[in-house]
């Protein structure tokens, strides 16, 4: 009989006997922390035919796209790898206006596919001529947020908040939440300038 084999054998069961007899528990799945900023704004004020409050922890860029147009920008969020883009065009009759419109609410709901709800909201502002369409897209989509600003006569502006990630709302919802603040701020500051 050999000595070292069997020691082997009996702590080698001992082990496997030993293993068997503990309680696992599974851990839940655990998210990184978001610490959120302090929410304070600054003034977008430029040449651009529009102006509007933006909070401190964004940056105004332009867009550099090959096709973007005069006043396209771009309001990044570095810190939540996420992007609302800003498209500006003038208005020079109605039929554009309802075309323009009518192309914010194709790009909407192009992502039917993959929503599970599109929720429309008007945005009426008088006092201000601003008037237009927020759209709130739920589901794993690649934009949650869609809206169209105009005063119905020279100026259009649409607006799409994306994240450079994959889209799973269950990871991006508190940030999401926290952009739709600032989204709704930067809406209820927005004015034209002629």
């Amino acid at each position: 009989m050999n000595f070292p084999k069997v020691l082997l054998a009996i702590l080698g069961m001992g082990l496997i006997f030993s293993a068997c007899g503990s309680n696992y528990t599974p851990k839940p799945r655990g998210y990184f922390r978001i610490d959120f900023p302090e929410k304070k704004y600054q003034s977008y004020r430029t040449n651009a035919p529009y102006g509007f409050d933006y909070p401190v922890y964004a940056q105004v860029q332009a867009d550099t796209r090959a096709d973007a147009k005069p006043y396209w920008i771009d309001v990044a969020f570095p810190q939540f790898n996420g992007r609302l883009h800003l498209s500006y065009l003038p208005i020079n009759s109605p039929k554009m206006l309802n075309q323009l419109s009518e192309d914010a609410r194709t790009f909407a709901f192009k992502h039917t596919v993959k929503a599970t709800a599109i929720d429309e909201g008007i945005i009426y502002y008088p006092e201000k001529k601003v008037y237009g369409i927020y759209y709130t897209i739920v589901g794993n989509t690649a934009s949650a947020v869609q809206f169209y600003l105009t005063d119905s006569s020279k100026n259009y502006l649409r607006g799409a908040l994306y994240f450079n990630e994959q889209p799973r709302i269950d990871s991006i919802k508190p940030v999401l939440n926290f952009i739709k603040k600032d989204i709704d701020v930067f809406i209820k500051t927005f004015k034209w300038k002629n």
